[in-house]
Parts: C-alpha cells; structure tokens; sequence
C-alpha cells in the first residue's frame, strides 16, 4: 500500500503530475529531500503575496502569526516517510485558508496524523512517487490530497481550494522539475 493510502484513503480535493526523468528512483526521491532542492524563486513569490496581508497587517502593529516566521515553504511540512525508492510522504494540518495558515504541529507525525481529527481543521499530504519505466527512465509524480474533517472546514478550505489551485499546480510542477535537476546531478559519475 502507498504510504498516501496509509496517511489519507479518504478525501475531498486531490491534484496530480508528473513528468519522465534521466536518473534512477533513489536519487529522485533523495533529490527531493535536500536542503534547498525545493526552493524556486517563483514559488517563493507567489507565496510571499500570499501571505502580503498578514505580514502588513503585522508591520503595522496588528496581530500577525506570521510576522516572526520564515516564508511558507517545505520545512513546514512534517515527514512522514519513506517507502523505500518508491513514495515519499509529507503532512501538514492547518487552517489553510487563514492569513497565517493556522498550523498545528504534531509531536509524531508518522504515528499521530491518520489519527488525528480536530473539528475545523483541514489535513493534507503531498507525495512523491516513482515508477521505473522501459529504457531506464523513471516517472516522477506528485499528488496532494487534502481531507476536510468536518463541513465547516469544508465550507472555509473550498473557495481556497478553487482560488489557489491554478498556482499550486504551476509550483507543484515547477517543484518536480527541479528535483529531476538534482536527481540528474547525483546520479551523474563523480558525484
């Protein structure tokens, strides 16, 4: 079973890519797991004018839980692991539709996520995946499931959803590329 099976069999919004990569599975799967793989300008753009208001809001003295923290990004998302060279799996839980995401953080993810259920909340996981295809290339793929655990965080994650979406799957695009750039770099000789 998928580790995305095992974190989140149910949901309500989903979005998948993929795309064929020059480099084997582990070094694609490592690749998406090093520091600064994942950073793109483009994304960080994005982001930071989404959470603009927040941040304003903060300079100016309002309330801001986002006027400490870094930038949105894939540090936020807890590990929650590893199938061998076959599927990565990250979690967030949050609010997401709030100026400042509305995380929460869970001690043990890997133990604590399938389980964990808090009315208003909603619960998401971004995969990785790899499939070994004739010639020696792999399908790299990414899905993100999103479960709204009661209707009324269905009614708030909705219209979110429906907004973002389109930018999402630009970055989430954007994001498999670049770990088929580092991927190609590890598995070339001398690395």
């Amino acid at each position: 079973m998928q580790l995305i099976e095992t974190y989140m069999p149910t949901f309500q919004f989903r979005e998948r890519h993929a795309l064929i990569a020059d480099a084997s599975p582990a070094a694609l799967l490592d690749a998406a797991l090093l520091p600064g793989a994942t950073d793109d300008s483009w994304a960080k753009a994005f982001i930071r004018l989404r959470e603009l208001p927040d941040r304003l809001f903060g300079s100016f003295g309002a309330s801001s839980g986002l006027a400490q923290r870094a930038a949105f990004g894939i540090d936020d998302f807890m590990y929650l692991g590893r199938e061998a060279d076959r599927e990565l799996a990250f979690g967030l839980v949050g609010r997401f539709w709030q100026r400042d995401y509305g995380l929460v953080t869970l001690a043990r993810p890997e133990q604590q996520f399938a389980s964990y259920f808090e009315p208003g909340l909603a619960k998401l996981v971004l995969n990785f995946s790899t499939e070994t295809l004739p010639g020696g290339q792999t399908r790299l793929a990414t899905e993100t499931r999103v479960h709204c655990v009661d209707s009324a965080a269905l009614r708030r994650f909705t219209p979110y959803w429906w907004l973002i979406r389109p930018v999402s799957g630009l970055i989430r695009r954007r994001l498999l590329a670049r770990i088929r750039e580092h991927s190609v770099r590890m598995d070339s000789p001398g690395h």
